[in-house]
């Protein structure tokens, strides 16, 4: 199952080229990973981001009102981390593809620990290989 989620690109977005900063795109991605994150049972989930790798496919195109869609699922579910994958697509292309290798984290023991049951089925939903 993928988890898709609409963003909008907003004025101060493009560079003098007409053509998303970089920067910027990345903050749609991370909107819509905190859409598929969504909320715990405690009001979060206790993860914390330990990679990010980015492949910029093509240039993306600021066009007024214009809403594109970042589409994500799990590549890797592992014993204390996973792994999405997050597409932006713009005019039915992939513009920026990034792999987000999230950490399931103890807070207030300021370390990794074990995915839950709870949460591997929960990611697990997200998970094509």
């Amino acid at each position: 199952m993928r988890h898709e989620h609409s963003v909008q690109l907003r004025w101060s977005d493009p560079d003098s080229l007409g053509h998303v900063n970089h920067a910027r795109a990345l903050s749609l991605i991370e909107d819509a990973r905190t859409a598929l994150l969504g909320e715990g049972p405690d009001g979060q989930f206790p993860l914390i981001l330990a990679r990010l790798e980015v492949d910029y496919l093509r240039q993306l195109y600021y066009r007024v009102g214009e809403r594109l869609v970042v589409r994500s699922h799990v590549v890797r579910l592992g014993g204390k981390s996973f792994t999405v994958r997050q597409e932006l697509v713009q005019d039915d292309e992939v513009a920026i593809r990034a792999d987000v290798v999230m950490v399931a984290f103890d807070f207030d023991g300021d370390t990794s620990r074990v995915i839950s049951d709870a949460e591997r089925a929960r990611w697990g939903r997200y998970l094509e290989e």
